[in-house]
């Protein structure tokens, strides 16, 4: 694997602790993902608590082994956003509208509250957020069965 210009532990408290080539330590640093969807394994910065890059992260694959496996620990336990598969129902094409998905994470309902709250993110990747907040992604449209996207395009 590859060759790391600092160190990277987990303190007695859980918290991540950054070690820079130059003997900075940064404790307590968090891993953000510059490009979550269309690029989740690369541009990851550390971020100290005061909100400063202190490390960046090229390719996750290019760092060691132990760095990669804290990394993507801390990154699991903070995203939460599941990847809808299938829409199984809609109360209504009229929003507010109840939603029945099967998601990665399993099955389903959330409320959508308008059609603002689906976003576009490329040509057939979207963001969907319940009314509590939530994101759930669409991947690709593309992918969707033609009863998801017959559903969908109501919305769109």
């Amino acid at each position: 694997m590859g060759e790391c210009d600092f160190r990277l532990t987990r303190n007695a408290f859980g918290r991540l602790v950054l070690v820079t080539r130059d003997g900075t330590v940064h404790e307590g640093v968090v891993p953000v993902r510059f490009f979550p969807i269309s690029a989740p394994d690369e541009g990851i910065g550390l971020v100290t608590v005061d909100g400063h890059e202190a490390a960046w992260i090229e390719r996750l694959t290019d760092v060691p082994i132990g760095i990669r496996n804290l990394v993507e620990d801390e990154l699991a336990a903070r995203e939460f956003v599941p990847e809808i598969r299938r829409l199984r129902g809609v109360s209504s094409f009229a929003t507010p509208s109840t939603w029945d998905v099967e998601t990665d994470r399993g099955n389903t309902v959330f409320v959508l509250r308008g059609e603002e709250d689906i976003r576009r993110l490329g040509q057939s990747t979207l963001l969907v957020a319940d009314s509590h907040g939530i994101q759930f992604l669409v991947r690709d449209l593309r992918k969707l069965d033609s009863a998801s996207r017959r559903l969908l395009d109501r919305f769109l």
